[in-house]
């Protein structure tokens, strides 16, 4: 049960991250769409977000399993650190890297056929 509430209160902090990020930036609904066409552009060798979409992976792997490199028993509030340091993280990634990409997005969809850039 303690891990069922240490992973609600981790994407309750992560969800909490991305709103304060998106009041600066595009919303919510707008990240959450890039992400599959982030993906997407990723595999397909046209983006280069390859190394930071494994990282942000292996993060929610991370904060959703049952693991934990820092169990919360007998380390008390080290054992949720890591927890929150890796939501903190991912949240300021997924911010950062949507940016990144929806700009990119944004650029590629500028170019005229020519390869001119208005």
């Amino acid at each position: 049960m303690g891990k069922t509430l240490k992973r609600s209160a981790a994407f309750t902090a992560l969800a909490r991250a991305l709103a304060a990020g998106a009041r600066n930036g595009p919303s919510i609904g707008t990240r959450l769409a890039a992400l599959p066409r982030m993906i997407r552009a990723t595999t397909k060798g046209e983006y280069d977000g390859g190394l930071r979409l494994a990282l942000m992976t292996a993060a929610t792997a991370y904060i959703v399993s049952p693991i934990d490199l820092l169990p919360e028993i007998p380390l008390a509030i080290f054992g949720l650190a890591d927890d929150a340091v890796m939501v903190t993280w991912l949240a300021g990634s997924v911010l950062a890297e949507t940016d990144r990409f929806l700009e990119w997005e944004a650029r590629r969809s500028s170019v005229i056929p020519g390869g001119l850039v208005p």
